[in-house]
């Protein structure tokens, strides 16, 4: 049933919305304390995108990818719909400029740049699969 399908996917990114903001806002990485028992130490799961003086975060950019997704299919038929994109848009930034003010975080360009684009990329495919 796509209600239930629905309800699922929204269940499940409400939940990893509250747990992103947890991770982006937590002083120190939860990551880098649960893998290296260190919290001022970042985790890397894959190489950055680079080209030429160009850095994409890849872990940034995969957290939002993914993020958006799952954002996208829990209000692919709802009203809310174009709130969800501003949503999207408005915390990948948001989240990251938090960090000139939070101990133990420090604001990346380059992190910035992952989180926008990993919500950009989710809407043009969206944009592509409806027409």
């Amino acid at each position: 049933n796509m209600n239930q399908f629905l309800i699922i996917f929204k269940i499940i990114f409400h939940f990893l919305n509250i747990l992103l903001i947890f991770i982006y806002l937590f002083p120190g990485s939860i990551l880098g304390w649960f893998l290296y028992n260190d919290l001022n130490k970042q985790p890397r799961f894959t190489v950055d995108f680079t080209y030429d003086f160009f850095t994409i975060s890849s872990n940034h950019f995969y957290v939002f990818f993914i993020f958006s997704i799952f954002g996208i299919l829990s209000y692919l038929k709802d009203k809310k719909f174009n709130l969800l994109v501003i949503y999207l848009l408005i915390s990948s930034v948001i989240l990251e400029l938090f960090h000139l003010f939070i101990p133990e975080r420090s604001f990346q360009f380059e992190d910035l740049f992952g989180n926008i684009l990993g919500v950009v990329l989710v809407l043009i495919i969206y944009r592509i699969w409806i027409k």
